[in-house]
Order: structure tokens, then sequence, then C-alpha cells
């Protein structure tokens, strides 16, 4: 996934406290996020957690693999990470049923489809550290073959390291 410019400012952005750029208008709670200065808002609050309506964030990155929502009729994902809830029984199995759990691949969180990621900041996280596993991973590949040629060569027999030496044969027998 290549991110966005603005995206890491997004995921920092502290939504609903006083905004600095606004502090004398009556209104002036931070809970826009401009990606062009052109753009209609898309941050919503649900729950206490700052969200962003799945049809407007779809138009500019990709979201495949975050757990989707429907709160007040409208579609929505999280925006960064959200906390684990006390004394959850989502992850406990049933001994008469057999459920199926879900889990985001970040931080664990129980999902309630199969999606990868509980929330967008998850899926960066995530993304980030697969390209980082990828790159030590191809890193590791170089250094063996680079030094692949280097070594000297190894012989599957035993034999070949020992001394040549003088036959030692049986006594003619009269």
């Amino acid at each position: 996934m290549e991110e966005p410019k603005w995206l890491e400012g997004l995921l920092r952005t502290k939504f609903f406290n006083i905004c600095l750029r606004h502090r004398e208008t009556p209104r002036n709670e931070c809970n826009m996020f401009c990606l062009s200065c052109q753009n209609a808002p898309f941050i919503r609050r649900s729950s206490y957690h700052d969200v962003v309506r799945v049809s407007e964030i779809e138009k500019v990155m990709d979201i495949g693999g975050v757990q989707t929502y429907v709160i007040n009729s409208a579609r929505v994902l999280f925006i960064n990470e959200r906390p684990h809830p006390k004394n959850s029984s989502h992850g406990a199995a049933s001994s008469t049923t057999k459920t199926i759990s879900y889990f985001c691949e970040t931080c664990c969180r129980t999902l309630l489809d199969p999606f990868r990621f509980c929330s967008l900041g998850c899926k960066v996280k995530g993304m980030r550290k697969n390209k980082e596993e990828e790159e030590e991973r191809l890193r590791k590949e170089r250094q063996q073959e680079t030094h692949k040629g280097t070594h000297p060569p190894t012989h599957s027999t035993s034999n070949s390291r020992r001394r040549k030496v003088i036959p030692h044969r049986a006594p003619f027998a009269s």
C-alpha cells in the first residue's frame, strides 16, 4: 500500500479538542481534516473514538482489510487503534458451540468479520512492519548470494579429504 502524504498527519491529529487555529470562534472543536483545503470534512465521532466514513476515505486511499461498522446508518472505520475492552467475552468460545474468532494482525483486537485490521492506524502499522520484514528478508538473501561464491567448495564424501598414502596390501600366502 502506497501511503498518501497526508496519512501520517491524520493518524497523529487529536480531534474534538479546541482547534489551535480557531480558538476565538464559538464552535472551535477540531473535527475536520483537510486533505487539500478544498475537500469537505470527513472525521466523525463515535463512542468517543474518531471514525471516518468509508464512502469518503475510500476515494483517497485503499482501505482493504480494515474492519468496517455501521453507526448511525453510515458505514465507517476507526482511524486509530481502540483500547481493548476490560471484560470481553468475544474471544472466548462456548463449550457447546464452536465459534471462529478473527483478530487484528497488529493489536490482536477481536474482529467481527474476517478482516486483517481493526483500524486504519493498525493497517498502516501492519503494512510498515510487513515492508520492513520483506526488506530484511531481501537483504539476507542478497547477503547469502554475495557470500555464496566466496566460500571454498565443500565435498560430499569424507574420502576426499584423506591424504594419499601407499596402500597396504595383505601379505602373499605361500
